[in-house]
């Protein structure tokens, strides 16, 4: 940890107005509210390219004559793939710029979603699911960063839970546009209609995107600073119990979703094109916490805002529990829960991310990067092993999602605890 650490932003920083960056390329300077819906855009890609195409699961079977568990790793090949790249999204974009790697990698996924529409073997579509995983954690890694450049306190704040209510569109969307292609056409149009969407992304933000680091505070991108600064962040306790708790909130929900495909079937009888009663709740949830989340900036402090939002996601965890262990899986109880769940975890994730990003804003995107890995990482652990492991029964669901819950309550306490312990008098 570089020494000394620089504290969190205090929760009642006043707002500060965008430093606005002398962009190299003739672009116009987009508005908060412009970078906001640019920004969720590029972080929507990967939900579409994993929620809207889990309804097809039995189509691409059938069409690639590949087993249930061989589709199943289409999923794990894209999230160990998107896990390991995001670790250097960030700091690419620390050395060359944040406008220049989101033009590459939304290259680059394109080519890996006309490779997927156009695969014969589900050993092909396990190739171009990587190439989409490499490419894909760069809006969202990238995007925190360029937030960072701009804002700072509640207005950063308030951007982030605005890109998150805007990006919470995409998992409502995605499973039910999924579900009624497969419907009436076949699996393969899932990925030219995600193929034109990243087209046009391209183009916006070729057109409206600007660089938001100038040259003068860039990063070198050589083997010894990258070392020093990975190695860094991964010795701080602090960035893996603020990572961490951020991480095993979202597999708290990616359990379910993961799960999604023989749960749904089998536990509540739904079909491809049913799928929203999972999807809808759980992202209305997102939705309106981070409204709420957008609201409390500047006027609640952060680590209340946290609270609030742990007994949210703790209550319904449990909840969820209780319920399942004393009937049998039943609509709309089954899904209810996950609306509480998503809500608090929306609360939670705004502040947690700006404090763990601020524990070194000299590599920002760096920081950005190893925390959207650790999220990837446990989600790809998720859905390669623990989702199979549960699908079968809600009640063991319910009770994964308590046990991740738990989990990120037990790492904030210890970040608050180790943050009093080794620099008193200074927030946590």
């Amino acid at each position: 940890m570089f020494p000394p650490q620089p504290p969190s932003l205090p929760p009642d920083e006043p707002d500060t107005q965008p430093v606005p960056p002398p962009p190299p390329h003739p672009v116009k300077v987009l508005s908060a509210t412009g970078l906001a819906v640019v920004l969720a855009c590029l972080s929507m890609l990967g939900p579409f390219s994993i929620d809207t195409y889990l309804p097809a699961f039995p189509d691409i079977q059938a069409s690639l004559r590949a087993s249930p568990l061989e589709v199943q790793q289409t999923l794990t090949a894209y999230m160990l793939a998107f896990s390991g790249m995001v670790l250097w999204h960030g700091s690419i974009s620390d050395a060359f710029g944040r406008r220049n790697v989101i033009l590459i990698s939304l290259v680059v996924f394109a080519i890996g979603t006309l490779g997927c529409a156009s695969a014969y073997t589900v050993h092909y579509l396990w190739v171009f699911r990587i190439l989409q995983g490499v490419s894909a954690g760069a809006g969202v890694v990238v995007g925190r960063a360029i937030i960072r450049d701009l804002y700072h306190g509640a207005p950063a704040a308030r951007l982030l839970s605005m890109v998150t209510m805007i990006f919470s569109i995409a998992p409502a969307v995605a499973p039910i546009l999924g579900g009624w292609v497969v419907k009436f056409t076949n699996w393969r149009v899932i990925f030219l209609l995600l193929l034109a969407y990243t087209i046009v992304l391209f183009w916006v933000c070729w057109r409206r995107l600007p660089e938001t680091l100038p040259q003068e505070k860039r990063q070198p991108f050589n083997p010894r600073f990258l070392w020093h600064s990975y190695s860094t962040i991964f010795r701080s306790p602090l960035f893996h119990m603020k990572a961490g708790l951020v991480a095993c909130n979202f597999a708290g929900l990616f359990v379910y979703i993961t799960a999604a495909p023989v749960m749904l079937p089998q536990s509540l009888h739904l079909g491809p094109d049913q799928f929203g009663w999972l999807f809808i709740p759980a992202v209305s949830g997102i939705f309106f916490g981070a409204l709420l989340a957008n609201r409390l900036a500047g006027h609640t402090p952060i680590q209340t805002q946290i609270r609030l939002g742990f007994v949210c996601m703790l209550s319904a965890a449990a909840a969820n529990v209780l319920f399942h262990a004393l009937h049998a899986p039943a609509l709309p109880w089954t899904v209810a829960p996950l609306f509480f769940y998503t809500f608090g975890m929306s609360i939670v994730a705004p502040g947690a991310t700006l404090l763990a990003l601020d524990l070194f804003p000299h590599i920002r995107g760096t920081v950005a990067s190893a925390q959207s890995s650790a999220s990837t990482l446990l989600a790809a652990v998720v859905a390669g092993v623990i989702a199979p492991a549960l699908s079968h029964s809600v009640l063991l669901l319910s009770i994964g999602q308590l046990v991740f819950a738990l989990a990120g309550v037990g790492l904030w306490i210890a970040s608050r605890h180790y943050k009093r312990r080794t620099e008193p008098g200074l927030p946590g």
